[in-house]
Order: structure tokens, then C-alpha cells, then sequence
């Protein structure tokens, strides 16, 4: 016991020597661009239609006979020629008219974490594709995320109801997993689509944090926190916590609980809200039959199944970074992921 005592406070003094070792670091960084102006990042766009045409020529191409190939490859260059041709005649009668051409789908990602530091980049792209969404088109957001911090997840949920708001047809997919934060983001959207097996629910809160006040007292260390409002503060990593503490941070998950609730309500009014909010998770099957999705598909077969009748394109917002911001980003990321493996999501509430 005595040599996992000593291996626990040497691992907790390492630990500690190097989050302040990358507080500096990121510290440094920080003032040496506090003066300069941040990078402009760019939107991406690509045609998903021409990727998956040259995906078809490939596979003909490697199946076909070569001279067959050939043949068939003047041919379709011969209706290529007819059909721009006579695209551009529609063009010039829509532009007469004003009538519309091929509906839109645009694609958006959202990859999350427990910051939901992807916010910032869907921000732009909602920015973006916005103002040239027209009748008949839609923006699909391919979600993956298992949740994070309050605030974050619920900016992020904002910027989708954007979308809807905006009277555009919103479609969220999950492939893998969207539960507690990234569900409170997929409800947003008029339909919700899911793979067989992924996860999706949790709608609750939690919040966990080591309490260190025993072991600074039999080494005899005095912790201070001084606060100004009687509940400033009511759990600490270092201080002695109180039952009155206690109380008021569970009352404040509770609160936490009750607006998640509420919010999944206003956005899918058909759920049994006191079925589902019990902080458990359901594969994609169980998750239609609870009412969390309305159809099991993966991303991939609803795109695909798109491209006869849209255009469809990927939109991607892409930040230009100099070298000091990626050194500030590993820092961060590797200090939250020594925190998170050292403390597993500690210190305020989550969803």
C-alpha cells in the first residue's frame, strides 16, 4: 500500500508539473498574438455529384472490355456535349423565367468534443450556406459526438436552430454516436436519421471531480478559497466540502436536467420526455421506437440516394493557423486530455 501511495503522489506531482508547464506554454503564446490579427480562414466547397460519377467511370473502366470501354466512353462524351449544351439552354430559360433549377443538399460535419470546439467551424459554414438556400433544398449535418460542457453544446444547438428558424430543411445523421450534448443538438432538426447500432439518448447531466482536502491535510497543507456570495463556489477539488454544498450543486444539475428536458420537448414534442431523460442510451432500431430518430440510414446511403435528384455539396470551413496557434492547440489538447484521463471529465456539469 505504501508503494501505491508514493507511485499516486508521485503521478499526481507529474501531472501537475505538466499542466503548468503547458499553462505557460500556452500562456506565452497567447500574449505573443495578442497584438496580431488572427488569420482569415476560407470555405471549401465540393461537388459530391462529379466524385461519385468518377468513382462509377473507375469501376466501368476496370469491369469493361477495353475496346468496349472505349466505344462507350465516345458515346458518353457525345451526350455530355448535348446535355451541357442543353443546360445551358435552361439556364438562359431560368434566368428568363426564374425558375429553378436541380434542388441543393448541402452537407455540413460536426466532429465534437467535450468543448464542442467544432461550434466556431460550423458557425461559418451555417454562415455560409445560409443566404443561398432556396425552396426544395436541404442541409444535412453529419453529427458524431458524445457530448461536453453546457455551454458549448447549447451554442452549437443555436447555430442549427439557424437553420430552421431560417425556414430550411434541416436533416441531422449519426452514424456512431450523438448522446446528452450531441443529442441536444440532433432534436433541432425537422428529421433525425441513425445507423443501426448508433448510440444515441442520454439526456442527463453529470458532473465528477476528485476531492484532494484529506491528503493536503496529513501532509499538513492549508487551503484557502475565498469567495464572495454564499454560493460562489460549492464543490472544490482542494478545499473541504460542506453537505450544504452538496445539496446546492445537485439543485443546480437538477436545473441543468429540468431546461435539456424542456429544450428536447419544445424541438420534438412527440417524445415521452420522462421515458427518455433518464440519462440511458438506445441503439439506432430502439431509438425509432422510442421516438429519439424518425428512420434508421446510415449517412452514406441517404446522400447517395440524393445524387439522381441534387446537387449535393460537401461545405467545409477551413482556419488558417500560424504556427503559434497549432503549438497553443496541442498544448490545450494535450493538457485536456491528461486532465480527462486523470480526473474523467471533472470540475462542472456535463451533457
Amino acid at each position: 500500500m505504501e508503494y501505491l501511495y508514493q507511485y499516486g503522489l508521485f503521478l499526481a506531482q507529474a501531472v501537475t508539473f505538466v499542466v503548468a508547464a503547458l499553462l505557460l506554454v500556452t500562456g506565452v503564446v497567447a500574449l505573443g498574438q495578442r497584438h496580431k490579427s488572427r488569420p482569415d480562414g476560407y470555405i471549401e466547397i465540393r461537388k459530391i455529384n462529379d466524385r461519385y460519377v468518377g468513382i462509377a467511370d473507375a469501376m466501368r473502366a476496370a469491369m469493361t472490355d477495353p475496346a468496349q470501354h472505349k466505344a462507350e466512353e465516345k458515346a458518353k462524351q457525345k451526350t455530355k456535349k448535348a446535355e451541357a449544351k442543353a443546360a445551358k439552354k435552361r439556364a438562359k430559360k431560368v434566368d428568363s423565367t426564374g425558375e429553378k433549377s436541380r434542388n441543393k443538399l448541402f452537407i455540413l460535419d460536426f466532429d465534437g468534443d467535450i468543448r464542442a470546439s467544432a461550434c466556431d467551424q460550423l458557425r461559418e459554414e451555417v454562415s455560409a450556406v445560409l443566404p443561398h438556400v432556396e425552396a426544395g433544398d436541404e442541409i444535412l449535418l453529419r453529427l458524431e459526438s458524445p457530448g461536453g460542457l453546457v455551454h458549448g453544446y447549447g451554442l452549437a444547438a443555436s447555430q442549427l436552430q439557424r437553420i430552421v428558424e431560417a425556414g430550411a430543411q434541416l436533416t441531422v445523421s449519426v452514424d456512431k454516436v450523438a448522446a446528452s450534448g450531441g443529442y441536444m443538438m440532433a432534436c433541432v432538426a425537422q428529421r433525425i436519421i441513425a445507423a443501426p447500432f448508433a448510440v444515441l439518448g442520454s439526456i442527463g447531466v453529470l458532473a465528477q471531480l476528485p476531492n484532494f482536502h484529506r491528503l493536503l491535510k496529513k501532509h499538513d497543507i492549508d487551503f484557502e478559497l475565498l469567495t464572495a456570495g454564499e454560493y460562489k463556489r460549492t464543490l472544490t477539488l482542494f478545499g473541504e466540502n460542506t453537505d450544504k454544498g452538496r445539496d446546492k450543486f445537485v439543485e443546480d444539475l437538477e436545473r441543468t436536467h429540468a431546461l435539456f428536458k424542456a429544450f428536447v420537448v419544445e424541438n420534438r414534442p412527440s417524445l415521452d420526455i420522462e421515458q427518455v431523460a433518464t440519462g440511458e442510451v438506445w441503439y439506432g432500431r430502439e431509438a425509432v421506437a422510442v421516438g429519439l430518430v424518425d428512420a434508421v440510414q446510415t449517412s452514406d446511403a441517404y446522400v447517395q440516394g440524393q445524387l439522381a435528384e441534387r446537387d449535393v455539396y460537401e461545405v467545409e470551413y477551413i482556419e488558417r493557423k500560424t504556427w503559434q496557434d497549432k503549438l497553443g492547440v496541442a498544448a490545450q489538447g494535450a493538457m485536456e486530455r491528461g486532465l480527462l484521463k486523470l480526473w474523467q471529465r471533472n470540475q462542472g456539469p456535463h451533457i
